[in-house]
């Protein structure tokens, strides 16, 4: 920590002024969103002015904080910044990383004193998050900070250290405060295209919500439907670790999956009693009429073979083209077990609703017949680590009167139309 006799102390104050810009800066996007260009300016800082330097400057950026923040939260924030920015002076120190000038001529080890340092950093960060979370919410939640949050930024983190260290690296050839604003001008460019691209994003999830608005309108017991299938499909493809542009797609058609039943009449979508020939014919239209209704909007291109087949059954007895096992799309045999699934979990006009643990226990008795097995059994073990909200008992109660209990809500349930079996409940 002797670097701290500085001898610049208008390098120092340089490197605060480009803190407090990078701190206001942040990522919109992708697994660093909400990730502040401060870590750029910081990871320079142990290279330009030292370790101890660093521990300053990264106090200074923590003042930069949303007004909204909580006074407790904004003092844990500017705790947590400066002891990890200390776990990275101890790794630097420890490595003996170099320090001004020398790292011109030493850069193999400026690279790997950064290295370790930005992992450090990380690591530090991330147990500070992680007890406060174990403390308010306990250990569920702190495995899904590690997988969906720490994991996931490790990398595009590690990449900011190294830019932090070009920036350095320039600044010391002699461009000096220049080098920061070469280094952060183009990633703010960089940052309002992005900003661009979350405007169209909002504008396309406004669209679908739109689609989905208009379907719930015609039934009181599957609202929100929709959206839980959403939910249940991405919860299920985090598990299976799904790439970020999959995982998206696969969210985007278990929130549209049932967007064609705008086009069946209202009279049937609430009959509470068996369906007709002909009316079963104007169910079974709906994936195809979703597909059409989705068809001509481009964002929308890789869902519509889940909407499409998220009725056939893995035995190859479902519609709307009787595809069986591997030959049914990936994301319909996904989301043909989690609307099923949703579906009974529901309190309907003809049933109430099942509990989670009966649910689950008739996925797995369906699994080989009407789902795919393996998605199944991961599904299971997703809901019984995750759990379940269903949803929310506000729903008439269901008609005593209805003969016949079936569910044609859900038609990858059983045969010839409506839940059979085990899924329809008791005679």
């Amino acid at each position: 920590m002797s670097a701290m006799t500085l001898s610049n102390y208008l390098t120092v104050f340089g490197l605060c002024v480009l803190v407090l810009i990078g701190s206001a800066l942040r990522s919109p996007h992708g697994p660093t969103q909400g990730a502040s260009l401060a870590s750029i300016v910081l990871m320079s800082v142990y290279v330009i002015a030292g370790p101890a330097a660093a521990v300053v400057v990264a106090g200074v950026g923590s003042l930069v904080q949303a007004r909204r923040v909580p006074i407790i939260k904004r003092v844990f924030n500017s705790g947590q910044r400066i002891l990890s920015a200390a776990g990275g002076a101890v790794a630097y120190v420890a490595v003996d990383g170099p320090i001004g000038d020398s790292a011109l001529h030493d850069v193999p080890r400026a690279i790997v004193a950064v290295t370790l340092t930005g992992i450090v950093h990380q690591c530090v960060n991330a147990l500070l998050m992680s007890g406060v979370l174990w403390l308010e919410r306990g250990r569920t939640v702190v495995r899904a900070f590690f997988r969906e949050v720490v994991v996931p930024t490790a990398l595009p983190m590690l990449g900011y250290g190294y830019l932090g260290l070009v920036m350095a690296l320039m600044w010391l050839s002699g461009l000096g405060v220049i080098a920061g604003l070469l280094t952060l001008v183009p990633l703010v460019v960089a940052r309002w295209a992005l900003s661009q691209d979350a405007v169209e994003r909002a504008a396309q999830a406004a669209t679908m919500r739109a689609f989905i608005q208009v379907i719930e309108t015609k039934d009181l017991y599957t609202r929100g439907h929709s959206e839980r299938v959403s939910e249940g499909v991405g919860m299920l493809g985090r598990h299976l670790r799904l790439p970020g542009d999959r995982q998206q797609a696969l969210e985007h058609a278990g929130l549209l999956h049932d967007v064609g039943k705008v086009g069946v009449p209202t009279n049937i979508i609430r009959k509470p009693g068996r369906l007709d020939d002909s009316e079963m014919d104007a169910i079974r239209l709906h994936p195809a009429r979703g597909v059409e209704l989705i068809g001509n909007i481009p964002f929308l291109e890789e869902v519509k073979s889940a909407v499409l087949h998220h009725h056939e059954k893995y035995d190859g007895t479902g519609y709307p083209a009787g595809l069986s096992k591997e030959k049914i799309p990936y994301f319909a045999r996904i989301i043909g077990i989690v609307d099923a699934f949703d579906c009974l979990t529901s309190t309907r006009s003809y049933r109430p609703a099942r509990s989670v643990e009966e649910t689950l226990e008739i996925l797995l008795k369906d699994r080989h017949t009407h789902f795919d097995p393996q998605l199944v059994d991961a599904f299971v073990e997703v809901i019984k680590q995750q759990g379940w909200a269903p949803a929310a008992a506000e729903r008439p109660a269901p008609n005593a009167e209805v003969e016949g209990a079936i569910d044609h809500d859900d038609l990858s349930l059983g045969s010839a139309g409506g839940a059979s079996g085990s899924a329809a409940g008791p005679e």
